[in-house]
C-alpha cells in the first residue's frame, strides 16, 4: 500500500513561482506512476500532471504544459512540480496521487491520495 504526502503550497502574485513537493511510502518508489491533480471551487478534480514509475514518460495537462514541471527524486522517495508563471486560474488545491500508469488522466485511475495544499494565485 502507497501513501503520499504533499505540501508546499501557498499564496504567489501572478506570474511568480511555486513549487510542490509530494513524499512516498510503503512500496518501492519505483513500481509506481505518480500524479498531480487540482480541485477549484466548484470544479471537478482535474489531472495537472504525471511521471511514469522509471520517469522516462511524463504527460501535462495543456493549460499548465511548458509552465510547470514534474520531476522525481528517488533518492529520497519525492515527487516535485515546480510551477511558474503563475495565473490567478491556477487557484485550487493541489492533490499529489500514487496509480499505476502515467497515462492515465482520471482522478479514479489513481489509489492513493495526499490531503491536499491549496495554491492561491493573486492578480
Amino acid at each position: 500500500q502507497v501513501e503520499v504526502e504533499d505540501s508546499g503550497g501557498g499564496l504567489v502574485q501572478a506570474g511568480g513561482s511555486l513549487k510542490l513537493s509530494c513524499s512516498a511510502s510503503g512500496r518501492s518508489f519505483r513500481t509506481f506512476a505518480m500524479a498531480w491533480f487540482r480541485q477549484a471551487p466548484g470544479r471537478e478534480r482535474e489531472f495537472v500532471a504525471s511521471i511514469s514509475a522509471n520517469d522516462m514518460s511524463i504527460y501535462y495537462a495543456d493549460s499548465v504544459e511548458g509552465r510547470f514541471t514534474i520531476s522525481r527524486d528517488h533518492t529520497k522517495n519525492m515527487m516535485y512540480l515546480q510551477m511558474n508563471s503563475l495565473k490567478p486560474d491556477d487557484t485550487a488545491v493541489y492533490y499529489c496521487a500514487a496509480g499505476e500508469w502515467a497515462s492515465l488522466r482520471g482522478a479514479h485511475d489513481y489509489y492513493s491520495w495526499g490531503q491536499g495544499t491549496q495554491v492561491t494565485v493573486s492578480s
